[in-house]
């Protein structure tokens, strides 16, 4: 105890190490970064490729075979997933642990060498993680689009992204213009005229080349070749040769400057008079710091006057999340800590023993902000959720210490000697406490995936915390408890009161035979085995949701649509979302065969209806469209990127025998309670049409293979040329026909000269139609077809258990495979190792526990309490209906670290107790009757300092609440468990004719209030 006695001997410096410990957590609390999650890197990646018009055989055949082939050798992928479709391809990655860094910038750099030899338009590589690309969200409407437009392209986005926090500004929905040339067949035809003798020409305008020097007075002056348009008129009077003369562009072609065709479009409230505009910030700055930056500018931009006859809204900012979260989860750890102290007060009834328990708190909290500052942490949903978990723990030793010395002061010890000598009895079970809590945390990193990465985060910022509590509880504590720490005026031992008189008789009862210890033994079993069939009435779920007034979905639809079809659907769905009260805004996005959506939910005073209820309305009213509307999916974007939370692949070698397995399967799949929009990835096929030539015709009229081919590619013609500048921008340079051939007849009637005349292309060929699938999946070069379903009115946890008999129960035959993917897969994974962790957390405990009593049978008794506390946690998550989850599953593995310090406290002080001669039986119930109020305290300022979280609801509500609501619900439980069932277990298996001969340090001192 020299340590403690150097300590009291430097009072001076305890107050100056608590000042600077006050100003650096003050300090680290104002400048440590905000954010919603912490930048991480996920151990997955993804590849996405457009294809430009190729079906989804060719690409499966040209591009993913190929990519797939390559990837597989490289170091570090652990799966690859892959999905063909027309004119796309995306394969997804898993990573071995750890090396997704590394990995993804081989893939990026094979996929970009691979695809530079393919006919592909675009390629994305990119690595999933917490970080979004964009976190700031805009839009123009009101107005004229061309001004928007204008606005939006010369002054928007060039000032936004002049901020230093800004790193790029995207613009969706621009009205661009095109230069079109539309030739005439028949004047073609009448001047004698090919198309490919024209293009050639189109092609060599607008250029500009120095062709080379010439000598002059002031030097050498550069020779321009210059035949530059910038104007219609120009390009109308372009000279083309001909037989009987040139003539101009004009006499074959109609020329027009025209509003770009866009490949995709954007509505809001099924209306596409509007841009939208995405910002994405710089690394080094927040989102919030983003924010602000970007609100700035667009007021200064108002204040000018820049917003002519058009309004500039704010749709969705990142930041309000996080400042909402932040906020929301930092007011609940300050009511937990004033309950944890109103419950102090109660107890110990006496204003300088609680404010200097309660002290600890703050400076507590700051000492750890300064740990995770130096960390290089944020404040994030994570750290804080951490931190609150801590708040209702960090008094837990000081409770004891300060308890134990006010008991030698009660005893006679004054000043120094009464602080050293309360230390000193309790400072091993102290210490021990705290390493039975952390080191459950120990098995954490075992926990894959992005999952893993959370859970460490959250684990070390309570292992911080739990320490700093510790580090205060022994320095601070002891300096004021030496002169602060008075005892009460006149105070006499109170009687005991009528709760103390019950438990007395009751453990009196218990400890008396053993038989008697036997039925409380086996009414807790009893509990134990009941509670379990509870266990199904519990909804089941990967991660929480994050509600934030805002959801976003993908509305897979089927391939090959026009913009009059997709925008059918886009009236459609708004019309149902209109249906929805609490429904503000939406957002569509074409992304190809995707639709990206954003719905605003009313927020504030106008929110009627809790924000899972009007998810459930959303995918309800959305999944219906699917009838009557080309919609194959609506999914929610957390859903593993977009996919549907049921999918179950089947493998084999034939593919017909495949498609009848599927269908097999989904029918079976349907009778599932709760299962909708079934579907399998073959479903939806697309028609075809096969060219067939007549070769024997072909022959007789003297043509081939490449002629033909070269006059049906040419009837299509809608070629880009390049681009012209023209009234101060560049436009693009398009060529087409003026009739195009868009029917069979149209099609069969081109012209296709011969050496006896032009004949009609139905005299050489013929067209076949044939069906070939929408999308080709492959898991690992090999072809699998999925089976999805969406899950309405249950939780992922009861489907995946139905989901698992029907996978047992179906019938395949031999070479076949049938197995869950998606968030089913993920769930089991998830399961697996989580009881791997708690295992292995149980494990370490006992460890720990067996150093501390230098016996290996005492932690098996405290270790009992640890499967009846699953009867606590069990009703907590039955009577809150709270998912479990792995959040909550955390919540399970720090709760073996708190239930067990309460036992090793009762433990230890009955083997005190026989050590100094007491009977077993007087030595329980004195145990009981010493630790009941310290039990209680410590249990009540846990759970309280947790409640708050416990019923938060804000935007990170789902991944406090499953978490505190089991260690509040467990640790209740096991308040009884220790007072009842350790007294029980101890008197089954102790010997009574020889005393105990394990020896501990003196006991804690008896309550001091």
């Amino acid at each position: 105890m020299k340590g403690i006695q150097f300590i009291l001997q430097r009072k001076i410096l305890i107050g100056l190490v608590t000042t600077l410990i006050l100003i650096l957590g003050s300090y680290a609390m104002i400048h440590m970064d905000e954010e919603l999650m912490p930048p991480l890197s996920m151990d997955g990646g993804y590849i996405n490729i457009e294809a430009a018009e190729q079906p989804a055989v060719e690409v499966e055949r040209t591009i993913t075979t190929p990519l797939e082939r390559q990837i597989e050798s490289i170091e570090g992928i652990k799966e690859v997933r892959s999905t063909s479709s027309d004119g796309r391809t995306s394969l997804q990655l898993a990573f071995e642990r750890g090396k997704g860094d590394e990995a993804i910038k081989e893939v990026e750099s094979l996929t970009n060498q691979l695809t530079s030899t393919l006919n592909v338009d675009r390629v994305e590589v990119g690595q999933y993680g917490t970080t979004q690309n964009y976190q700031f969200f805009l839009d123009l409407s009101g107005g004229d689009m061309e001004k928007m437009s204008e606005f939006a392209t010369n002054t928007l986005e060039p000032r936004l992204e002049e901020l230093p926090e800004v790193r790029d500004v995207d613009i969706i929905g621009i009205q661009n213009n095109e230069m079109v040339v539309q030739f005439d067949r028949e004047k073609l035809q009448e001047n004698g005229l090919q198309i490919d003798q024209v293009l050639p020409i189109l092609q060599q305008i607008d250029e500009e080349a120095t062709l080379g020097e010439l000598s002059g007075e002031a030097g050498d002056l550069p020779l321009r070749w210059d035949l530059s348009i910038d104007n219609t008129s120009d390009l109308e009077n372009l000279s083309i040769p001909t037989q009987s003369g040139p003539i101009s562009l004009q006499d074959i072609a109609t020329i027009t400057l025209q509003p770009q065709e866009q490949s995709s479009y954007v509505w809001k409230n099924g209306a596409k008079e509007f841009l939208f505009a995405q910002v994405g910030g710089s690394a080094n700055f927040t989102d919030i710091e983003t924010a602000g930056a970007v609100r700035e500018e667009i007021k200064a931009m108002e204040d000018e006057g820049l917003f002519d006859g058009f309004n500039l809204n704010e749709v969705v900012a990142q930041a309000d999340y996080v400042e909402d979260s932040i906020n929301g989860v930092t007011s609940n750890i300050l009511i937990g800590g004033l309950i944890a102290i109103a419950i102090l007060l109660i107890f110990l009834r006496n204003l300088r023993a609680t404010f200097i328990i309660s002290i600890s708190i703050p400076t507590s909290i700051l000492l750890t902000l300064t740990s995770m500052w130096m960390f290089d942490y944020s404040l994030n949903m994570l750290t804080l959720i951490g931190l609150g978990l801590g708040i209702g723990m960090m008094v837990d030793s000081s409770i004891v210490i300060l308890e134990s010395i006010y008991n030698k002061k009660e005893n006679g010890l004054i000043g120094m000697e009464a602080v050293t000598s309360g230390i000193k009895e309790v400072a091993t079970a102290v210490i021990a406490s705290m390493l039975t809590t952390i080191v459950v945390f120990l098995p954490i990193g075992l926990l894959g995936g992005e999952m893993g990465q959370f859970m460490i985060i959250l684990s070390i910022v309570v292992a911080i915390t739990l320490i700093s509590s510790v580090a205060i509880s022994f320095t601070l504590i002891p300096s004021l408890a030496v002169n602060f720490l008075k005892l009460t005026k006149n105070k006499q031992r109170r009687k005991n009161g009528p709760i103390l008189n019950f438990y007395e008789r009751l453990v009196s009862w218990i400890v008396r035979k053993k038989r008697y210890s036997l039925s409380i033994l086996v009414l807790f079993v009893a509990m134990f085995a009941g509670s379990l069939l509870l266990v199904t009435k519990i909804p089941m779920t990967i991660m929480p949701d994050v509600f934030n007034r805002y959801a976003e979905l993908m509305i897979d639809v089927e391939e090959g649509l026009s913009q009059e079809d997709k925008q059918e659907i886009v009236r459609a769905v708004h019309d149902e979302l209109n249906k929805i009260d609490d429904v503000d805004s939406n957002y569509v996005m074409d992304n190809g065969g995707m639709m990206y959506t954003i719905i605003n939910m009313t927020k504030g005073d106008k929110i009627t209806t809790e924000q899972k209820e009007v998810n459930e309305q959303i995918f309800k009213s959305l999944r219906s469209l699917e009838e009557e509307h080309p919609i194959n999916n609506v999914a929610s974007v957390m859903e593993a990127g977009g996919s549907s939370p049921v999918q179950v692949n089947i493998k084999g070698e034939s593919f017909e025998q495949l498609q009848d397995l599927a269908k097999s399967f989904k029918a079976e799949l349907e009778k599932i309670d709760g299962i909708v929009a079934s579907q399998t990835s073959i479903d939806h096929t697309i028609e075809e049409q096969i060219i067939v030539l007549d070769q024997k015709a072909l022959n007789e009229a003297g043509i081939n293979q490449m002629q033909v081919r070269q006059i049906i590619e040419q009837s299509f013609l809608n070629q880009p040329i390049g681009e012209l500048h023209i009234d101060q921008q560049d436009v693009p340079f398009l060529v087409t026909w003026d009739n195009p051939t868009d029917s069979k007849e149209a099609f069969f009637d081109i012209d296709v000269p011969t050496a006896s005349g032009n004949e009609k292309l139905s005299s050489f060929v013929s067209l076949e139609t044939v069906d070939t699938p929408n999308e080709i999946n492959h898991v690992d070069g090999e072809r699998y077809i999925s089976v999805t379903a969406d899950i309405e009115g249950r939780d992922l946890g009861s489907i995946n258990r139905d989901v698992q008999k029907v996978v047992e129960d179906f019938k395949i035959p031999s070479g076949y495979d049938v197995t869950t993917a998606g968030d089913l897969e993920a769930q089991q994974q998830v399961i697996q190792e989580m009881l791997l962790i708690l295992g292995i957390a149980i494990f370490l405990v006992y460890l720990v526990m067996a150093v501390q009593f230098n016996h290996l049978f005492h932690p098996l008794i405290v270790m009992s309490v640890i499967p009846m506390t699953v009867v606590g946690v069990i009703l907590g998550l039955f009577l809150t209906q709270r998912e479990l989850s792995v959040m909550s599953a955390m919540g399970i593995i720090m709760l073996i670290g708190i239930v067990l310090n309460n036992a090793i406290l009762f433990i230890t002080r009955t083997n005190q107790l026989r050590t100094n001669g007491m009977a077993v039986e007087e030595a329980l119930i004195q145990s009981g009757k010493d630790r009941i109020r310290p039990i209680f305290m410590t249990s009540l300022t846990t759970a309280g300092g947790m409640l708050p979280l416990a019923l938060a609801s804000g935007s990170a509500g789902n991944y406090q609440a499953p978490m505190a609501t089991v260690i509040i619900s467990g640790l209740l439980f096991a308040t009884f468990i220790t007072l009842l069932l350790i007294p029980a277990i101890y008197r089954l298996f102790s010997r009574t004719k020889k005393k105990q001969k394990t020896k501990i340090e003196s006991p804690v001192g008896e309550t001091a209030m």
